[in-house]
């Protein structure tokens, strides 16, 4: 049997630190940072899809642009807060809520 760097790890975050460091390192901060951002794409494309629309009428109804939308569903791109909740709340009829832990 031989060993890996992963014997001994048991859960998702002791593999996080293992992959990506201790939580406040540059790393870490970097792999959070795309995480919450694909998490963010993530929710938009399927609030967007449940609504029937494409990215063109979204941009339209939200008052943005489709390569605006197009840039948050890739996870590509820093956003404004601003424009995220006004995609949302003014192109999808829908609340966003933050949770900070």
């Amino acid at each position: 049997m031989t060993m890996t760097k992963y014997d001994g790890i048991k859960t998702f975050d002791e593999l996080i630190e293992k992959e990506h460091g201790e939580i406040g390192t540059e790393s870490r901060n970097q792999y959070e940072e795309n995480y919450q951002m694909f998490i963010i794409s993530e929710m938009l494309k399927e609030a967007r899809k449940k609504a029937n629309m494409t990215q063109v009428q979204l941009a339209l109804k939200a008052g943005t642009k489709k390569s605006y939308i197009s840039r948050i569903e890739n996870a590509k791109g820093n956003i404004q807060l601003s424009t995220l909740i006004k995609i949302f709340e003014k192109g999808l009829n829908l609340k966003i809520g933050f949770t900070f832990l």
